[in-house]
């Protein structure tokens, strides 16, 4: 009796507590899903026209489609064309480091674009860019 209390004595010293490494795996995940940048996306493919001077813009957080049917979208959702300025408001009080970029299709009118373009002022962006694809 005394030699298998011992056998049991013996098998409960050597498990390995989990606990302190299940800890620091929650923690590191938790630390990962905050710091993560996620992309937005304007909610459409648009065919962007191609622009020799064409640069990279980093922290675009405000992406802005405009289809070639005059659609305007935003965070995947048709907006109208007067609710553009509250949608950006919305947007930019949210991440006031944020840019806005405007996706407008090839075949998209002027005058769609020129009316974003002055919401995006008027809500108090100035940086306002246009996407274009290198040639």
């Amino acid at each position: 009796m005394k030699q298998h209390f011992q056998n049991l004595m013996d098998e409960e010293e050597a498990a390995i507590d989990m606990t302190p490494m299940l800890d620091v795996v929650f923690i590191m995940l938790i630390f990962f899903i905050v710091t993560a940048s996620f992309v937005k996306e304007a909610g459409i493919d648009v065919n962007r026209p191609e622009a020799a001077t064409a640069v990279k813009k980093d922290r675009a957080n405000i992406l802005i489609a405009i289809s070639d049917k005059g659609e305007i979208w935003i965070n995947k959702r048709q907006i109208d064309v007067r609710a553009v300025q509250a949608n950006i408001e919305r947007l930019h009080a949210e991440n006031p480091q944020g840019t806005v970029v405007i996706q407008a299709d090839k075949k998209s009118t002027t005058e769609t674009l020129i009316k974003v373009m002055d919401a995006s002022r008027a809500a108090g962006i100035m940086d306002v860019s246009i996407a274009a694809q290198e040639p």
